[in-house]
């Protein structure tokens, strides 16, 4: 891809005949700059990429981005043209998806998001997906999935040039549906601002992660982007006994799908019953109902599985493969994971994770 195409989504001025080349790769960590890549100096909150412009010119970048802040002071002297932007995390996430040729516009995404739930929900859908015949992939905390591939993540929400690479690798590989966890940190830095979601799904808010959002608001309004961004052919499910859910439902211009066990909502479940190895309940949805046996256990799972639940009605996929795709999940690594030990006892494996966001 040519520089001036490259820059398209900048929406600057046409950069000079002598400067143009042909774009090799984009990132913003020096380190992995390379001959005729574009360097963007993100401006973070502690750190100002801008310091690290004669590494990345070192080591073969042939234009900078940088905040328009930092540009003058960072680019004296240097004989590399350079671009200044309000926003560079913006600018990255435009850029890395233009690099890419956009992968989002050319499959369906879902985002799923909230405090709890989230990796769950991932793999309860993937399950819904390959029910109905569909090609899924997955992004989130315990690892990068699609056709029999694992990747080990680094992040619950990778960073904007490695999404969309990721994006990229699973639409090349045949995949057609891509669902993925979306955390606040990845909200707050723009780091998904340029996936096209066609759905999202709200899980529940509580006070996690206030060492980075500092107060609950600030947490609930960055978890909102998400449902702001959606498009009127979207479509958001929301639990509707979380305040939260109900507060997003009127800051979406998607179509709203409520689930829930203690209010009324489109998906519910009614005559839950629980033991150790299952979880049983009536899935009543506006087209009918149908008897559900999950080997997830607890309350917490039955608000997963009625979330995937309303996804999958939404999405159109039908009862029988929402109930297949749901009866056939096991359980998620590490996730209240039964452990079978031969004894007349059970043993859970659960741990308490504070993913790296």
């Amino acid at each position: 891809m040519r520089i001036k195409e490259f820059i398209r989504p900048l929406g600057v001025a046409e950069i000079p005949d002598f400067c143009d080349f042909e774009v090799a790769g984009i990132s913003s960590n020096s380190k992995r700059v390379r001959k005729n890549f574009v360097f963007v100096a993100v401006k973070g909150a502690r750190e100002d990429g801008a310091r690290f412009i004669n590494e990345a010119i070192g080591r073969g970048a042939k234009l900078i981005i940088v905040h328009e802040s930092s540009a003058s002071a960072a680019c004296l002297g240097t004989k590399i043209p350079f671009i200044k932007v309000k926003d560079t995390r913006t600018c990255i996430a435009k850029l890395a998806a233009q690099f890419y040729g956009n992968p989002s516009l050319n499959m369906k995404v879902a985002g799923v998001t909230g405090t709890n739930g989230k990796t769950t929900i991932t793999y309860l859908i993937e399950s819904l997906l390959s029910a109905a015949g569909f090609v899924p992939g997955v992004i989130g905390t315990i690892n990068y999935r699609f056709c029999n591939k694992e990747i080990p993540s680094t992040n619950t929400t990778p960073g904007p040039v490695e999404l969309q690479s990721m994006l990229s690798t699973m639409l090349k590989a045949g995949v057609d549906y891509t669902v993925m966890e979306v955390s606040s940190h990845a909200l707050d830095q723009d780091r998904t601002l340029a996936v096209d979601f066609n759905s999202a799904i709200f899980t529940n808010l509580t006070q996690d992660h206030l060492d980075y959002h500092k107060t609950l608001k600030s947490y609930f309004e960055c978890k909102a982007k998400l449902f702001q961004n959606l498009s009127s052919q979207a479509f958001a499910v929301l639990n509707n006994d979380d305040p939260c859910g109900l507060r997003l439902a009127k800051m979406t211009k998607a179509e709203v799908i409520t689930y829930g066990i203690r209010n009324s909502a489109d998906i519910t479940a009614r005559n839950i019953r629980f033991d150790c190895s299952h979880t049983e309940f009536e899935l009543h949805t506006p087209s009918g109902s149908i008897d559900l046996k999950s080997r997830l256990i607890g309350r917490h799972n039955v608000y997963n599985l009625l979330a995937s639940a309303a996804w999958g009605y939404k999405e159109g996929l039908g009862l029988e493969a929402i109930k297949s795709g749901l009866e056939n999940f096991y359980n998620v690594p590490g996730r209240l994971e039964k452990v079978s030990m031969g004894r007349n006892y059970s043993v859970f494996v659960d741990y308490a994770h504070t993913e790296k966001e």
